[in-house]
């Protein structure tokens, strides 16, 4: 495969659906993609929940100079400054030689303390030391779900490792920004579960790619792959895009009762859909870590709870 141009290499690499698409959007990110790949630079990707952070760092392994090297992903909101050293060395160790260093993946990057966030500055090689010969290459590629220069802003994220990591950034464009990949990303589903659960899906007809593409898709690809797995389990895709109906017409029901009340009223409609929408961002940005939100919303935990279930949105990952 040395030599062959890096555009052919994406098309051959291409094994998930999040990185579908013939949109403007992601053509040129896919296209950044197989520009970037083949390099050491260190690559920052950022994208809301369920946009392909890790499918798209999977695509950038595949493309590397190091395909057959391991891709070693660690998620950051379970490392502790000791640790740092030990995973690093450990996965230079288990490398095969000099020229094929690991490629190191830490996913959700924002969640490192202050602590080890130094730690990790200590260990990571800047641009002159990249290619000492005391040490076998390490390539970076990290995620976030937030605007990490915010973070800098706050004191919360150190300048210095941010501009370690990001010798360049991928921005993923949220679902709602690719509705013209909609169709093509819901066929992919559509065959994938096909054939992994081997029944019969069913066709994306008119109807339905109009039902698609008209939502606004706050959980992104990951939700739009959960509901086509919903409806090739039943077989009909009227049943699964009940779900969207729902949430449709809560929303014109929101927008004509708003044309018929006082202003007094509609502004406090307003009011409690910004706070919704604040909330559930938040609660989005630190993957539902309450404790976590309810900090960067400025309220406390027991407000937050309370808020949570007055909105009547629920999640079963842990409290952290």
């Amino acid at each position: 495969m040395l030599g062959t141009h890096p555009t052919a290499l994406l098309a051959e690499s291409v094994t998930s659906g999040f990185v579908y698409g013939t949109g403007a959007a992601t053509r040129a990110l896919n296209d950044m993609v197989s520009e970037i790949a083949p390099t050491d630079i260190p690559v920052l990707i950022v994208g809301e929940s369920g946009t392909g952070k890790d499918a798209y760092a999977r695509l950038i392994h595949r493309l590397s100079l190091r395909p057959q090297t391991q891709l070693y992903k660690i998620n950051c909101a379970s490392f502790a400054p000791a640790q740092i050293p030990g995973h690093l060395n450990a996965f230079r160790q288990q490398s095969s030689s000099a020229v094929s260093g690991p490629i190191i993946y830490l996913d959700n990057v924002q969640e490192l303390d202050l602590a080890s966030q130094r730690v990790l500055l200590s260990l990571l090689p800047d641009g002159e030391t990249m290619h000492s010969n005391d040490e076998i290459p390490v390539r970076i590629i990290s995620s976030t779900p937030i605007n990490l220069e915010l973070e800098l802003e706050a004191g919360r994220f150190r300048r210095e490792l941010y501009f370690r990591l990001t010798g360049t950034c991928l921005y993923l464009p949220p679902l709602r920004d690719r509705i013209e990949d909609i169709p093509a990303l819901a066929e992919y589903f559509l065959n994938k579960y096909s054939h992994t659960l081997k029944k019969t899906a069913p066709p994306l007809t008119g109807d339905v790619t109009h039902a698609l593409t008209s939502y606004r898709w706050p959980g992104n690809i990951r939700e739009l792959e959960n509901l086509t797995r919903k409806m090739v389990v039943f077989g009909d895709a009227q049943v699964a895009l009940k779900d969207l109906a729902i949430s449709n017409a809560a929303k014109s029901n929101f927008n004509t009762t708003a044309q018929n009340t006082s202003l007094k009223v509609a502004a406090r409609a307003a009011s409690e859909k910004a706070e919704r929408e604040l909330i559930l961002q938040a609660l989005e940005r630190t993957h539902w870590n309450r404790k976590r939100a309810a900090r960067e919303l400025q309220i406390s935990y027991k407000s937050l709870l309370y808020k949570i279930k007055q909105i009547g949105v629920s999640n079963g990952k842990h409290e952290g």
